[in-house]
């Protein structure tokens, strides 16, 4: 028997764990459920603002559900980040995507507002309204849903409604993929949080995604590390380099030791597991100049967002660092480890977005990918890691040979 639709009387579910995918941690707020990508004990250990929203935005963070529903109702009290003279930002997507395939897009408006000044490192906090997410005429048989909220907008969520019954996804058997990296791994300035480069990537090769993609904030922290140690994953990569040289971090000689630590960690809970390095992508401003680098406030004061390095290449032979320098060291010590653990592998992140790639798809802001960009780097990335002899791609035991 079909099921018969009343669109006078939804079905209001509980948001919790078993519907939630791509988190680490929820918290009860008294307004909502707040997803975070990293936990409790790790935020205690860093007060930085950048980080905090970082890590509580849902990059990856998705609702997954079966249900023969027609219309979903999602309430959610989202943060909308403006820049003090920066051009206002366009409020985060949501992605709906039914069977695996993206079926429609939306946005909710209201929301707290947080207001940074970057020149003088302050934020201002203006309270506002729950928002209403709403999609229609679903197709009306039983099918996985699933709502994928946006990477840029810290969410929490308020109320799930549906026309139908809604029932947990059981386990399709699919390898956890656990990715670290900066803001192009966290999804800036992708289209959607389903068409981030790792989400891309994840649905090419088939396998449940977590990002811990934290934009500004891949700076080889400890506390990072043990996350990734401790959370229960099939394949493990870090991208690791721009952050650093944006905030002019450290120096080599405190890198190379921090690199071997953050691994050393990883592996202490994944001593087998498949684990991928990643150099950063072609960034020209940065190649070869060190840090910090900023915002340039010349092309804000005409409107346009984009950034710039502040070093002087000279300073490179003091220790300073640059992406050049990075891959080169990450290649080493790579290279170095992998001599006894056959299970650690290498990307140069050029073989993502190099030279020739930058020619025909240029960062706008001069350090961001575009959506384009972020297509192209999860093919590059999918070819390269999920399709054999990549280290993601599944054995021949696996294959069914």
């Amino acid at each position: 028997m079909r099921h018969q639709h009343d669109p006078h009387a939804l079905i209001t579910t509980p948001v919790a764990a078993n519907l939630l995918r791509g988190a680490l941690e929820l918290e009860h707020t008294g307004r909502g459920l707040l997803p975070h990508r990293l936990p409790a004990r790790a935020r205690a250990q860093c007060t930085d603002p950048q980080l905090a929203r970082a890590e509580s935005q849902p990059s990856g963070v998705r609702l997954v559900f079966r249900t023969r529903a027609t219309v979903v109702e999602l309430d959610t009290l989202p943060t909308k980040i403006a820049y003090v003279g920066a051009p206002a930002r366009p409020d985060g997507v949501y992605d709906l995507l039914v069977d695996g395939h993206l079926a429609g897009q939306a946005r909710v408006a209201g929301g707290d507002t947080l207001t940074v000044d970057i020149t003088t490192r302050t934020a201002e906090r203006r309270p506002g309204s729950v928002g209403t997410l709403r999609f229609g005429d679903l197709p009306d048989r039983v099918k996985d849903v699933e709502i994928w909220l946006p990477y840029n907008e810290t969410t929490e969520l308020v109320a799930l409604r549906t026309d139908a019954p809604v029932e947990p996804v059981p386990d399709r058997g699919r390898k956890v993929w656990l990715h670290h990296g900066s803001s192009i791994s966290h999804g800036s300035d992708a289209a959607g949080p389903s068409t981030t480069w790792p989400a891309l990537a994840a649905a090419l090769g088939d396998v449940e995604l977590i990002n811990l993609g934290l934009a500004g904030s891949a700076l080889l922290d400890p506390f990072t590390a043990r996350t990734l140690r401790d959370t229960p994953a099939d394949l493990i990569s870090i991208k690791i380099g721009i952050n650093l040289v944006n905030h002019d971090l450290m120096r080599l000689r405190a890198f190379t030791p921090a690199v071997h630590g953050f691994l050393d960690t990883i592996r202490d809970g994944h001593p087998r597991t498949p684990l991928l390095v990643v150099s950063p992508i072609l960034c020209p401003m940065v190649e070869d100049t060190p840090g910090p680098s900023t915002i340039d406030l010349t092309a804000l004061g005409a409107g346009q967002l984009r950034f710039r390095a502040t070093g002087d290449p000279a300073e490179r032979a003091s220790g300073k660092l640059t992406l050049g320098v990075i891959r080169d060291e990450l290649a080493r010590i790579v290279g170095q480890r992998a001599a006894a653990d056959p299970n650690l592998h290498h990307l140069d992140g050029r073989d993502l977005y190099g030279p020739a790639d930058a020619t025909a798809l240029p960062l706008p802001d001069r350090l961001h990918p575009d959506a384009a960009t972020h297509q192209h780097m999860a093919r590059r990335f999918a070819a390269r890691a999920f399709t054999a002899p990549g280290p993601f791609a599944p054995q021949p035991a696996e294959r069914g040979a």
